[in-house]
Order: structure tokens, then sequence, then C-alpha cells
């Protein structure tokens, strides 16, 4: 039988291990609520790693560093409970050729990097791993990405805005370069930072509700 709807939505059924706010907000258009408590990992691509195999493993480092933290906190969900929270890592990364693109360093590397997006089809993958008390669950997502062809002057005064400074590949499909996204196939939500059917699924095999307190 369901849990009731209107459970105390302030307090928090997940730790997420991050602080990026675009999947806190995901998470929140579910109905989850979280405890943010980003952890510090090497993220550096081993030589030779394929992106796919990138991001798994971050996620998978996330959440399980995430843990391992929090059995050794005072979190307030221990003390308010005495158990753990369920912990979710994890990472995205944009993809054009092979080629993992991170966030660009300056307006020039910016400047390349959308260049060479401009008007082809690019890979986005996002991994989710969540560690509770089934173990460690991983989903990874693919969704390719057709960028329409972008003016030189376009993608400097985009640069200009601010938004491209701290995004994977130079870009948020959720902010002001969704004029610049002609076609994604795949997932909306794992482009944006979190694939949220695979999360949903995720959550649901660790017993974290969703919609403010729904269990299925």
């Amino acid at each position: 039988m369901s849990e009731p709807l209107d459970a105390d939505v302030s307090s928090p059924v997940l730790r997420l291990a991050s602080a990026s706010p675009r999947r806190r907000e995901l998470l929140a258009s579910i109905g989850v609520a979280v405890e943010i408590a980003p952890v510090d990992i090497d993220e550096t691509p081993h030589p030779g790693e394929a992106a796919r195999d990138y991001v798994a493993r971050l996620a998978r480092a996330k959440a399980v560093a995430g843990a391992e933290a929090e059995t050794g906190s005072e979190s307030r969900s221990r003390r308010e409970t005495g158990l753990d929270l369920p912990v979710l890592g994890s990472d995205t990364s944009v993809v054009r050729d092979g080629e993992i693109l991170g966030k660009p360093v300056d307006a020039e590397d910016a400047f390349v990097m959308l260049r060479s997006l401009s008007g082809r089809w690019h890979q986005v993958m996002t991994s989710v791993a969540v560690s509770g008390p089934a173990g460690v669950l991983e989903a990874t997502v693919v969704s390719d990405v057709l960028m329409r062809e972008l003016q030189d002057d376009e993608i400097r005064n985009y640069w200009r805005t601010g938004e491209p400074a701290d995004k994977a590949g130079g870009y948020a499909i959720q902010g002001l370069a969704s004029i610049f996204v002609e076609r994604v196939e795949g997932s909306y939500s794992a482009v944006v930072g979190l694939p949220l059917y695979e999360t949903a699924s995720l959550l649901r095999r660790q017993r974290v509700p969703v919609w403010n307190g729904a269990l299925f």
C-alpha cells in the first residue's frame, strides 16, 4: 500500500553527494527532499578510459564517498532518526566523437568547444548511482543532442552572460543555450543533469519515497 502524499517535505529522504543546483531542483521536481553533502574526488579520466565508463566510475565513486562520509558524520538525519540516508552520486559529460568536453577554462576555450559542436550531433552521458540498503545501484543514460549552426558573435555573446563558465561542454540546455539546441533524442532531464526515469527506479529499489512520501 502506498504511503500518504502529505509527508513532511522538509525532512530529507536522500543525501545528494553534489552541490549542483540543477540536480537538487530535478529531485525536488519529483518530490524528493535532499540533504546536500558534496564530496571531493579526483575527476581525472584514466588513460584510454571510454567516456561511458568514466561517468559511471565517477557517479559510483561519489555515491560511495558520500556513504562513507555519512557513516562517520553526525548529520541531521542520523541525529533525528538514527538511520543513514541513501546517497546519490551522479556525473554528466558532453562527448564529441568520443572526446569528453569538460568545463571551459576561458572565453577562447568555450568558443572552440561551441564551434566544434555547432551544426553537429554530440552525446551527453549521465550516470547515476545510489548507495543504500540494496547496495550500490547504477544506471547510465546516453542522449544525442543536435546543436544548430552557431554564429561566432552568438558564441562570444553567450560567454559574456556567464552561463557557460561552469558547464560541461560550455553550455546549459536548460538555460540561455536552449535556443541553440535543435533536437534531443533520449532523456532531456539527463542532459540537464539527472535522468529522472532511471533515478526514480533506483530510488524505489532503495526504498526512497518520491512525490513527497509515496512509495510504489
